[in-house]
């Protein structure tokens, strides 16, 4: 849950102002590199990128790039938005989240829980998977997960597909936020798709 923490703190927000239980939430996260020692364990991991580039879904993918940064949201019910007259940038239809663990090791996910947690989310939201315009994908740029992630898409979301689907991922942008790569996920996913 590192990696997702400030998407999970979205989907828990969401929650809670679909339940009444607050009319306002900020959400989001922020990572900062401050001890040399987190980079040391990544690089003996084998995680990091030798050549210091992220290729997400790229044959030259060899491991992601660490970045540091953050971002927060301010949610609202629709309703109490509109009411308020506040710029809307994105509405938020419906979220899921699970455990993708179970896989061969640590940095394999597991497909059928990645297709699990998106057959949710587009429930949830009471959208069809073929209907979206643009997917923000965590691609990290290894090439054992990012194999995993798109074999995921595709299942749910490539199926009833007839157009191609722009995929892409902030970290050949900014790196990998660790624990706020969600949020900037996020963002950059709101933008992507209020621009175009």
């Amino acid at each position: 849950a590192g990696q997702s923490s400030s998407l999970d703190s979205v989907h828990l927000a969401c929650q809670r102002l679909a339940r009444g239980e607050a009319e306002l939430a900020l959400a989001g996260g922020v990572s900062l590199i401050l001890a040399p020692d987190s980079t040391v364990s990544a690089l003996r991991f084998g995680g990091l990128s030798p050549d210091g580039r992220c290729f997400t879904f790229d044959e030259r993918a060899n491991g992601f790039v660490r970045g540091e940064g953050g971002g927060v949201v301010v949610l609202k019910p629709l309703a109490r938005a509109l009411t308020d007259g506040d710029r809307i940038h994105a509405v938020i239809h419906g979220s899921a989240v699970n455990n993708d663990g179970g896989g061969p090791s640590l940095t394999t996910p597991s497909t059928a829980a990645q297709e699990a947690v998106l057959r949710a989310a587009y429930a949830r939201a009471g959208v069809a998977p073929d209907a979206g315009g643009y997917v923000e994908l965590h691609g990290t740029g290894t090439p054992v997960g990012d194999p995993v992630e798109a074999a995921a898409l595709g299942a749910v979301l490539g199926a009833a597909r007839t157009a191609p689907l722009p995929v892409g991922s902030v970290k050949t942008n900014i790196g990998h936020l660790e624990g706020a790569a969600g949020i900037a996920g996020l963002l950059k996913a709101t933008l992507t798709v209020e621009r175009n």
